[in-house]
């Protein structure tokens, strides 16, 4: 698996086990740099970890890629990602949508089917 591609590229298109593989990616490094944050007690603030907070600003570009590859698979825009800014449906609504339905069949005007 290309995981620059997968994290980094807005182009193209991502199935759904690609799509939980990068969450998945996102949540365990999410994880581990929260645990050296405790370790070496780089806390500031009111808790908050060092490394912890800025992987968590970067992620947020991270996790915009993938959403962007999924919402092209379901042969929708990324700018669909910013359906998550509604309280609690946009969050029910973003994980139906790109981890739960199929992609669209064959090619679509985003590239083609990443199961053919």
């Amino acid at each position: 698996m290309d995981w620059k591609y997968l994290l980094t590229s807005f182009e193209g298109r991502i199935n759904r086990a690609k799509f939980w593989a990068g969450v998945g990616v996102l949540i365990a490094a999410s994880i581990v740099l929260n645990l050296i944050d405790s370790i070496l007690g780089l806390q500031f603030g009111q808790g908050f970890g060092v490394l912890s907070t800025i992987f968590a600003l970067i992620s947020i570009y991270l996790a915009l890629a993938l959403y962007a590859k999924r919402w092209h698979d379901r042969d929708k825009s990324g700018w669909w990602s910013l359906i998550a800014l509604i309280p609690i449906i946009g969050a029910v609504w973003l994980l139906i949508e790109l981890g739960i339905l199929e992609g669209t069949r064959g090619p679509n005007r985003y590239g083609m089917d990443p199961l053919a």
